[in-house]
């Protein structure tokens, strides 16, 4: 069980756990007033969680493919202060978009599988959460582009690789991207993972810098200014 300030996750049944990939993306995200949140591939529900307590005027669907995973995050949905503004549904996003083709969102966020063409884990429930290829990312930013409102914003982190993947399927599908934010373990270390945010809206790219750690075990300031309203330590 991780406790936040404002509720509170249980990990039970739930392959990948909290993760500061996770965390950063529900702190991160920034969006005006949305009415209607998606998070694709929710895990233990940390994310949605996230995002219901900085948008209290907002409806959150959250999407697993894993049945276990998704049971666990709804329990963690009526446990929460924000129960009666959280949905989940155990099913693979393609499954979601074609069984509610007409929803539209304000503000679609993923922290997705991310190991491109990889072996598999020798877990098969790691193995559901952190391996994808291409047909994936595909399917999720075509899905994206459709299911996406006219002036939402879609936030994704990952590495590398796949955001270079990611964004040139963002490019062949109608949307554009306005915004990355370069994650760093250290000031002085190499770039560990990108949030990169894309709309249907062209506009100037805004970039931006995020340094975790001020030295081993260290926080930087902008880490804790994010995740004070989460974090009991801060």
């Amino acid at each position: 069980m991780f406790r936040f300030k404002q509720f509170s996750v249980d990990q039970t049944n739930c392959a990948m756990k909290i993760n500061t990939d996770g965390v950063l993306l529900g702190a991160l995200t920034e969006a005006n007033d949305p009415g209607n949140i998606l998070e694709i591939g929710t895990g233990t529900g940390v994310i949605a969680l996230m995002l219901a307590q900085r948008f209290p005027s907002s409806i959150v669907d959250a999407v697993e493919i894993d049945e276990a995973a998704a049971q666990t995050a709804g329990r963690n949905f009526q446990d929460s202060p924000f129960a009666d503004r959280l949905n989940i549904f155990p099913l693979p996003i393609q499954g979601f978009f074609n069984e509610y083709p007409d929803r539209k969102y304000d503000l679609i966020v993923s922290n997705p599988p991310f190991h491109l063409n990889s072996l598999e884990s020798p877990k098969a429930g790691k193995s559901l959460a952190k391996h994808t290829d291409g047909d994936f990312f595909e399917d999720l930013i075509m899905g994206v582009a459709k299911h996406l409102t006219e002036n939402g914003t879609c936030w994704l982190i990952l590495p590398f690789q796949a955001a270079e993947l990611v964004n040139d399927i963002a490019g062949r599908s109608g949307l554009y991207l306005q915004k990355k934010i370069t994650v760093h373990s250290f000031e002085v270390s190499e770039p560990h993972r990108k949030i990169i945010v894309f709309g249907k809206k062209r506009e100037e790219i805004m970039e931006d810098k995020f340094v975790v750690y001020n030295e081993p075990k260290v926080y930087s300031e902008m880490y804790i200014s994010s995740l004070k309203d989460f974090f009991t330590i801060f």
